[in-house]
């Protein structure tokens, strides 16, 4: 995958991390917008390079527990709205799930290594220098909060945050992996109209988070059409490389798409054209592709013979019809 405006900062693990351009800007804007909270600037800067860490902390969980399962995962990038881990998980629902509940769980960690951290610094305004103490103790309780945020706002059930696609995942064990990932983004966007609805109401029209709102709900829009294009996947038939439709060209799909003058459906290069119910034998079938009929021979790319199951007797009957049964195994 190629990124483009992105600065590699290190590997560890195996894992390269890099950091956007665009997290510099908005990083000189954070912090010169937020010079008042502290005596110092030295405190801005550490906080906003500290919740960046807590973000790659993150990360860097998704990365680990999507290696544990014998996914890949080797690339994560910070950009102004976060992280993002390129981890490809095994296409199974539990791995699936660890791999992104594993990120959540980094915040969860951390929340009493604050709170102890907040406990030791409540007395630092008392002793020395009470500015620096001040500032220390603000800046304790600001990350603590800032994590405690991150883990609240990740959680939530919208995709693709991590709450929905942890939502997905669950779906996935009950419904499978095209109708969970389905309801995933639709159950998002409901919850993006509402948050963005809130925003507007409460948040004083933030722009970050506007900004935030519409990436997600574009985000739910491509969950939608990775769920159609998944379910494309799993109509597709399993197909015969040798053996094609002189007409079309396309394989021979395998299943039960052809049915007997009798009523019978059943898989007419499996038996040789031969009916398994009533031994009625067709020598003439149709493509499901194209439809158009050919001699069974000639799939074979054969002027006169084919591949005979039974030692039956051949009567000719072009009477077989093509129809798509849909209780076929595809």
């Amino acid at each position: 995958m190629n990124f483009r405006g992105v600065i590699r900062l290190f590997r560890l693990w195996g894992i390269d991390v890099f950091l956007h351009w665009s997290w510099l800007l908005v990083a000189v804007y954070e912090i010169q917008s937020r010079s008042g909270e502290y005596h110092s600037k030295f405190w801005n800067i550490l906080e906003y390079v500290t919740l960046f860490a807590i973000v790659l902390m993150h990360e860097f969980g998704h990365a680990l527990a999507c290696r544990s399962v014998g996914g890949v995962a080797n690339r994560i990038v910070l950009w102004p709205l976060g992280g993002v881990a390129f981890v490809q998980p095994p296409q199974r629902p539990g791995a699936v799930l660890w791999s992104i509940v594993a990120g959540p769980l980094v915040n969860v960690f951390l929340i009493p290594v604050f709170l102890i951290l907040m406990m030791l610094s409540s007395g630092l305004p008392s002793r020395g220098n009470a500015a620096m103490g001040a500032d220390a103790m603000h800046y304790v309780e600001m990350v603590w909060k800032m994590n405690l945020g991150l883990l609240i706002f990740n959680i939530l059930p919208i995709y693709p945050l991590d709450g929905g696609q942890i939502l997905r995942s669950l779906l996935w064990f009950i419904i499978g992996p095209v109708r969970s990932l389905q309801a995933a983004a639709i159950i998002g966007i409901v919850g993006i109209v509402g948050f963005s609805a809130l925003v507007l109401m409460f948040g004083g029209g933030n722009i970050f988070l506007i900004f935030i709102a519409i990436f997600a709900i574009m985000q739910c829009f491509v969950g939608l059409k990775q769920a159609r294009l998944l379910q494309e996947q799993n109509n597709e038939p399993v197909r015969r490389p040798q053996v094609r439709c002189p007409t079309c060209g396309q394989a021979a799909p395998i299943g039960t798409y052809w049915r007997c003058t009798c009523g019978e459906p059943f898989d007419t290069f499996a038996t040789g054209g031969i009916c398994p119910r009533c031994g009625q034998q067709h020598f003439v079938t149709s493509c499901p592709d194209c439809k158009q009929p050919s001699p069974l021979a000639a799939w074979y790319g054969q002027a006169a013979s084919f591949p005979v199951v039974f030692n039956t007797p051949p009567a000719f009957n072009s009477g077989e019809s093509p129809q798509r049964n849909p209780q076929a195994p595809l």
